[in-house]
């Protein structure tokens, strides 16, 4: 039963772009989160794509620099546990990764991964730039992450643009970038967000 109230306190609860009330994590909150790990540096663009007529109705981006982070503007995942400060999402292991996708997959939505090797100083560019970017007004998430996209070393010419699909199709021509997609048939948007929680509680 706790893990069960633990999940429900989870927000996942719309595939798109949402105004962000909650209130920002202190800075020292956000500094004790940070998760790290070796390996290549990449950068992750997340498009959740409509099952039905294949629009796009959000974008995230996830850095992997000298700690793991997920850009989320304007959006709607929250959780007690997570610490979020600006509309960044700190600690995020790969447990964590794998809820927030669980969370805007449904019967009606998947989620495009798409990830391109970068080198560390393009990562902790990225991260510079999502950490001072402050929060993002509602249906900005494309227009916010390309912005910020086109300021790091080698992505100049991403174009900036309000529609998460153009977004992902700009970054599909891009050198190295594997694609994959995430699944799930449920048909409920609290259904995720507790599935999402509850596979944290658990592990």
């Amino acid at each position: 039963m706790k893990r069960l109230l633990i999940g429900l306190a989870v927000v996942g609860l719309v595939a798109g772009c949402a105004t962000d009330n909650s209130p920002d994590s202190p800075p020292e909150a956000v500094a004790a989160a940070a998760f790290r790990e070796g390996g290549q540096k990449t950068l992750t663009v997340f498009t959740m794509v409509n099952n039905g007529n294949g629009s796009g109705g959000h974008t995230a981006l996830m850095v992997k620099g000298s700690q793991t982070v997920i850009f989320d503007p304007a959006g709607s995942f929250r959780d007690p546990r997570v610490v979020e400060r600006g509309d960044v999402l700190y600690g995020m292991s790969p447990k964590w990764v794998n809820a927030y996708k669980s969370a805007h997959a449904r019967d009606t939505y998947h989620v495009v991964s798409q990830e391109i090797p970068v080198t560390s100083a393009q990562a902790e560019r990225a991260l510079q730039l999502v950490a001072s970017n402050g929060s993002v007004p509602g249906a900005y998430c494309a227009n916010a992450t390309t912005s910020i996209m086109a300021q790091i070393d080698g992505f100049q010419n991403i174009e900036h643009t309000f529609y998460p699909l153009k977004f992902m199709e700009q970054v599909a021509t891009l050198p190295g970038v594997k694609t994959t997609k995430y699944y799930e048939n449920d048909n409920g948007d609290v259904v995720d967000a507790v599935r999402a929680g509850q596979k944290v509680a658990s592990e």
